[in-house]
């Protein structure tokens, strides 16, 4: 081991001591012993153990725990504090610039046992009003956060997305007669994506002076194949084909393994090299044409022989920003400036669903601060002719199913968003009888987040999706697709579930700050690749078709 492992274990120690609130002179100790042991040239265990407490700053508990490390290669109290740590909390003490102390704060106070959870906090605008945190601190752990996750190799679509968007256009400006596209995962549109790919119809392309002018660092070429890392830290997939093959490789690089495979299998022919477009090689299939973002999963090829083509649906179609938090709960921006931002985004009306009483850890709305909150909304609402502000509520789903309001409270409401926010670590039929209570309530009107996942961080709730979306069916109750980049729960895979039982799907960007309803965006591409039309969304309803639905 080199005397920086070594001293790294002490560091550790230190700072899981001091998120157990231990002896602070010990950890004072250990942390003095990761600093110095660090200094030493020599490699530690080079020396004669007798020369060790020799070492400025390593007395005789130190010499004995090295020898521990010497012999284990670990410490046995290290060891005994990882048992009884959540493996989130241990990952967020790995984070540089942000202290054990403050780790246990989020862990204790907001239940937050992961990076993604804790990333998702922030954007929530949770931490400001926990002691030792504010806005710039939580800003500040924000962008930490991101780059952590980013180094995991996984990212969200929405992480690589406008730097995509960027190089493309880039690349598109430097080789103007050069036919460019992206490709692979973010071509299909997958939530989580391992990197950029673009491909360039161009052989003769200098792909090293590409990287160079687009200040990408150069890894390694496996045939027409350029890997690098954009100046983001982002890896990035370069591959080149001839014009006459664009096509060919563009489906076969766009299409997932199961996708491809099944294509294959019913394809008229088997041979689609040297072809220009793509819709040569469907027509050289006999295959109808498939839309990018569907090539996931092997079941679409049948479907799309027996005529599904699904006129799917797009951001102009969607109507309304149904799931809005404001500074009456856990929002950054007041009511009137949610209002004013979706009318300004083209919207026809908001619902705005603060959190509800329950929701202590997001200032949830007790009743008086309720009736306060509805008559602002009227008083808006006089001020405007052609949008409306409905009077909604992410209602919290009790541990029995029941919403957190009495039925005199929850009558009042134009809408109510049921969500589970707490006691997450359920088993299937103890969740799945949770949300079907909540879904029989008559005054739900949509399920949000079904799961309570986020993307890379947390799985979410195991849930029976079939007897949830049965559930709904019978109750005339909406599933929401939760557009938040790090959620995008209800996952696309149960949207064609759903459509076969006539349950609509709302996108709701669950926005706490007026540049989160643009996460409505993100919802749209993940209902595509479930292949939801507009027919079958529900907030494509008319500011005129929602009053009437409300009423």
């Amino acid at each position: 081991m080199t005397n920086k492992e070594i001293a790294t274990i002490f560091q550790d120690l230190a700072s899981m001591m001091e998120l157990h609130q231990e002896n602070p002179f010990k950890i004072k100790s250990y942390k003095s012993a990761y600093v110095n042991l660090r200094k030493i040239d020599t490699p530690l265990f080079d020396l004669d153990p007798s020369e060790w407490g020799s070492i400025k700053g390593v007395g005789k508990s130190i010499v004995a725990k090295l020898g521990e490390i010497k012999e284990t290669g670990t410490i046995a109290n290290l060891s005994d504090y990882q048992k009884i740590t959540p493996v989130g909390i241990q990952e967020l003490l790995k984070l540089k610039g942000f202290g054990a102390k403050k780790i246990r704060t989020i862990w204790k106070d907001l239940g937050v046992e992961s990076v993604g959870e804790l990333l998702y906090a922030c954007n929530e605008n949770r931490l400001v009003e926990l002691k030792g945190f504010g806005a710039k601190t939580q800003e500040d752990l924000r962008q930490k956060l991101e780059y952590f996750q980013q180094s995991k190799g996984k990212f969200h679509y929405a992480t690589l997305d406008q730097s995509a968007k960027d190089l493309l256009k880039a690349f598109q400006s430097q080789n103007p007669d050069t036919l460019i596209e992206l490709t692979g995962q973010m071509r299909r549109l997958s939530p989580v994506v391992s990197q950029i790919e673009i491909l360039i119809g161009s052989e003769k392309i200098d792909v090293n002076a590409l990287f160079k002018a687009n200040e990408i660092t150069f890894i390694e070429q496996k045939e027409n194949a350029y890997l690098g890392k954009t100046n983001q830290d982002f890896p990035i997939v370069i591959y080149t084909c001839s014009t006459d093959s664009f096509g060919s490789k563009q489906f076969r690089y766009t299409a997932s393994a199961a996708f491809m495979q099944s294509f294959l299998e019913k394809a008229a022919a088997k041979d689609f090299k040297g072809l220009a477009t793509e819709q040569a090689v469907f027509e050289k299939a006999n295959i109808p044409f498939i839309a990018p973002e569907l090539r996931e999963e092997e079941t679409i090829v049948d479907m799309a022989k027996a005529g599904y083509k699904p006129e799917l649906i797009v951001d102009t179609d969607i109507k309304s920003v149904l799931h809005a938090h404001t500074t009456y709960s856990d929002g950054i921006h007041s009511l009137k400036d949610m209002a004013t931002e979706a009318q300004r985004l083209g919207y026809e009306y908001i619902g705005i669903t603060d959190h509800s009483k329950s929701a202590f850890y997001a200032n949830g709305l007790k009743v008086d601060r309720l009736q306060e909150q509805f008559a602002e909304i009227d008083e808006l609402n006089k001020t405007f002719t052609d949008f409306k502000i409905f009077k909604g509520i992410e209602s919290d789903i009790l541990n029995d199913g029941a919403l957190d309001y009495e039925d005199d409270i929850l009558k009042q409401f134009d809408f109510i968003i049921a969500s589970i926010h707490s006691n997450l670590k359920m088993d299937e039929t103890k969740a799945t009888q949770r949300l079907i209570t909540a879904i029989e309530n008559p005054y739900t009107t949509i399920l949000g987040h079904p799961t309570g996942r986020l993307l890379l961080s947390r799985k979410g709730y195991p849930i029976d999706h079939q007897k949830v979306i049965d559930a709904c069916a019978a109750n005339n109750v909406v599933l929401e697709l939760n557009a938040n980049p790090y959620r995008l729960d209800l996952d696309w895979t149960w949207i064609p579930y759903a459509i076969e039982k006539g349950v609509k799907v709302s996108i709701n960007p669950d926005a706490h700050s007026k540049e989160g309803i643009q996460h409505i965006h993100y919802g749209v591409l993940a209902a595509r690749k479930g292949g939801l039309t507009k027919e079958h969304c529900f907030n494509q309803l008319s500011l005129a078709a929602f009053e009437a639905y409300t009423k």
